[in-house]
């Protein structure tokens, strides 16, 4: 109670203290509440610019009625698919770097349309133009208007260099006729008549005047030249060798010649230099890897091709080149070119021994294939197609070896009877060049490689494949060598790698066997293999002999042979750590 009475004391003392009192209000009234001290307000909250907000909402409303500017890169609400649709109106920029004015100028200057005119139409009107003035206006959409002379026009009906009318035409040559009638005419009274049959004389110019050698004063042919006649002689040859049917039948005529470069041709007891010694025999039967060069054969003067041993005992070593020559050298004694043999025309491509060694075939690039007497030197036999040959195999059959088959470049298998000359038989089927002939199944059977990336079996004597090899995979495989063991064939792929085959009825590629590493791609590198079959080597475009062990199909070893291409490579078939190899550079080694 205190408290109220003092409280309406003070109440009373401020409204009298008030020089403009106020009415007083009940207690229960807001205005009668005791006085509040104004304290400034917290709020936790972060604080918002509402006027950028406020902006924003304003543009979007704004931008809902105009479609979006193409050249900004972000778009600050959702457009609808209309608005992003929608087409530009307005006329573009001239300097801007993008839109219609800048696409469509093709041209320093301006926009330049593709017309497409005809050539024998744009002839037409531009010869027109030339002789008469007036041409077609080629930018005239529709109807025919004409630009040039518009006179010549009208006289000539519009006609153009092309159409002439037939009438006209008749008139021309009736005139022209009668212009040569009259000049002949007036020749023949000033005693030209002669001088007409000259063609050195302007009468004979004026009167064949349309002849291919008009204009051109020659005076009559004389004698022929020495060279003007061999050529003529030469044509008539060939004329008549192809009236005869024998066009194309031979390779180049070149002369056979061969000389001797050993000691003596027989021995002390009358043995032939090419007979084999008497103690050549395998040591034992394991080969192994060969480790140092042992000797160098330099005679060649240009890449040598290919080299062969001789059949069974290796004592002479047979060697074909791109200089057109085949040489054969000693391999145990001297170590000297024994024989060389010329009797092609260009490069040597093949070279193979028949069974006893005392003959061999050479195939070159003169088209020519010539069976040699070891021995002698002597050209037994010659043979050729027209054709270049790039492989030559007699048939491993003592009974058969006088029948040849060589691969040409026609894509034919031919087969010869060396006895009669006559050619027995040919197997065509290939789509490429013959590489390789490689006898397998006892000599009864046969397979080929060649340029068409495929391989193909043939029954010897049947022109029928009957298994042909082709995968999308394959490549060319200009090489193939038959294992000792006559049960698998390693083929030298471009792809730098040796594929094994097996020689069994299905002719199956083994995917486990394959050799790799060297880089054949390019190359005819030859594959071979060691006597006991346990090796495998090949040579490589970089000059390198590559050996790889035949079971684990591991690199056992790598020799730097060559200079260039190392090509070709043999393993000598008695000494079991011997190798020959041969070059580009006109090298063979022995290692």
């Amino acid at each position: 109670m205190d408290l109220l009475q003092r409280y309406k004391a003070n109440s009373d003392e401020d409204e009298e203290g008030d020089e403009n009192p106020k009415p007083s209000n009940p207690p229960s009234s807001p205005d009668s509440s005791p006085p509040r001290i104004s304290l400034p307000s917290k709020s936790s909250a972060p604080t918002v610019d509402d006027t950028s907000l406020a902006l924003t909402i304003a543009d979007a409303n704004r931008a809902l009625h105009k479609p979006i500017d193409p050249s900004q890169h972000v778009v600050s609400y959702n457009p609808t698919y209309e608005q992003l649709w929608a087409p530009i109106y307005g006329p573009a920029h001239p300097y801007a770097k993008d839109g219609v004015a800048q696409g469509m100028r093709n041209h320093k200057l301006g926009f330049v349309e593709d017309a497409a005119i005809e050539p024998f139409v744009f002839d037409e009107q531009y010869n027109t133009f030339h002789k008469y003035g007036y041409a077609a206006d080629p930018s005239a959409s529709t109807g025919w208007n004409y630009v040039g002379d518009l006179e010549a026009l009208e006289k000539n009906d519009g006609v153009s260099v092309y159409n002439i009318p037939q009438n006209e035409q008749k008139r021309r040559k009736l005139e022209k006729k009668r212009e040569l009638d009259e000049e002949g005419e007036g020749e023949g009274e000033e005693g030209g008549e002669g001088n007409a049959e000259n063609p050195a004389t302007e009468e004979w110019l004026k009167r064949n005047r349309k002849s291919p050698w008009a204009g051109k004063k020659e005076g009559l042919q004389g004698e022929l030249t020495e060279e003007q006649k061999k050529y003529a002689e030469e044509h008539a040859e060939k004329k008549a060798q192809k009236e005869r049917g024998h066009s194309g039948e031979k390779g180049e005529a070149v002369a056979d010649k061969s000389t001797f470069h050993g000691k003596e041709e027989r021995d002390y007891q009358g043995r032939s230099w090419i007979a084999p010694p008497k103690d050549a025999k395998a040591a034992n039967d394991k080969c192994y890897m060969p480790k140092r060069l042992i000797h160098t054969w330099s005679g060649h003067t240009k890449g040598v091709s290919a080299i062969r041993f001789f059949p069974k005992h290796g004592h002479l070593l047979l060697s074909a080149s791109m200089d057109s020559k085949v040489k054969i050298w000693d391999v145990f004694n001297s170590g000297k070119c024994m024989r060389t043999y010329m009797g092609h025309g260009k490069a040597v491509r093949d070279i193979s021994f028949s069974n006893d060694g005392t003959k061999f075939l050479s195939a070159g690039y003169d088209k020519n294939i010539k069976y040699w007497d070891t021995e002698t030197g002597q050209v037994i036999s010659a043979f050729s197609t027209g054709k270049i040959p790039y492989v030559v195999k007699l048939n491993p059959d003592e009974d058969k070896q006088n029948i040849l088959l060589a691969g040409m470049s026609d894509k034919k298998i031919v087969q010869w009877d060396m006895n009669t000359g006559q050619i027995t038989q040919e197997y065509d089927q290939h789509l490429g060049a013959v590489n390789t002939i490689t006898f397998v199944d006892n000599n009864r059977r046969f397979v080929t490689s060649s340029d068409d990336k495929s391989l193909r079996v043939w029954e010897f004597g049947i022109p029928v494949v009957i298994k042909y090899i082709s995968e999308p995979h394959m490549h060319s495989m200009p090489s193939i060598s038959l294992h000792p063991n006559s049960n698998w064939l390693a083929a030298q792929s471009l792809d730098n790698q040796i594929l094994i085959y097996s020689t069994r009825e299905r002719f199956q590629l083994n995917k486990k066997k394959r050799f790799a590493g060297h880089v054949a791609a390019g190359y005819a590198c030859q594959v071979n293999f060691s006597p006991d079959g346990q090796y495998v080597m090949s040579g490589d475009g970089e000059g390198k002999c590559w050996f790889w062990n035949w079971k684990t199909c591991k690199v056992s070893r790598t020799l730097k042979c060559h200079e260039g291409v190392c090509i070709g490579c043999e393993w000598h078939p008695l000494e079991q750590s011997k190798v020959a190899t041969c070059g580009w550079d006109g090298m063979i080694k022995y290692w």
